[in-house]
């Protein structure tokens, strides 16, 4: 039997979600900033 596991998930979220594509919009700049104010480990998948 197969592996039912979710292949290529990391990458479509890096490609999503990821810091530069966060970098690219003014709206995505404004997420990253407020994970900074609140002091997140991590601004960005």
């Amino acid at each position: 039997m197969t592996k039912r596991t979710l292949g290529g998930t990391s990458r479509k979220r890096k490609r999503v979600s990821g810091f530069r594509v966060r970098m690219r919009s003014h709206t995505g700049r404004r997420v990253i900033r407020t994970r900074r104010k609140r002091g997140r480990a991590r601004l960005a998948a």
